[in-house]
């Protein structure tokens, strides 16, 4: 088995997308997470690459969101689409990679994504509030590659 699938539980896989369920309750953004061994790209360059083949480009308001780890490099990004970006201040998303960062230095990967993703979810309620017609268009599923 990969590093990539001992990242995580079962159990800890289960609870992140229960965290994910629950964040967009508040939101109309979609939030993902995904996971993948290595890269030697830029990580938030391969974010971007992922966000863009996992489709997250093509929601209605572009306010999807990418939580992106490579396991073995340890490193990640967090990175939101169009949408959201010409909203918020420019500083929008560091306190949450700062509060992910500091659970993940910590071996806490899963609380990281958790705290990270609620926080996600709070801040971007601001900007675009949950609508009782919203629908999910994103699967709230960790992907994996």
């Amino acid at each position: 088995m990969s590093k990539v699938e001992d990242f995580l539980t079962a159990t800890q896989e289960q609870e992140i997308v229960d965290t994910i369920r629950l964040a967009e309750k508040n939101t109309s953004g979609e939030i993902r997470v995904h996971l993948e061994k290595s890269t030697e790209k830029d990580t938030l360059e391969r974010a971007k690459e992922v966000f863009f083949y996992l489709k997250m480009d093509r929601t209605k308001n572009h306010n999807g969101v990418l939580f992106y780890v490579a396991v073995d490099d340890k490193k990640f990004s967090i990175i939101g689409d169009k949408g959201i970006n010409d909203l918020v201040p420019d500083d929008f998303w560091n306190s949450i990679k700062k509060n992910v960062i500091n659970h993940f230095k910590k071996g806490n990967y899963t609380e990281g994504l958790k705290q990270g993703i609620l926080e996600s979810g709070v801040k971007l309620k601001q900007y675009f509030p949950y609508q009782s017609h919203d629908k999910n268009e994103l699967p709230d599923s960790i992907s994996l590659s």
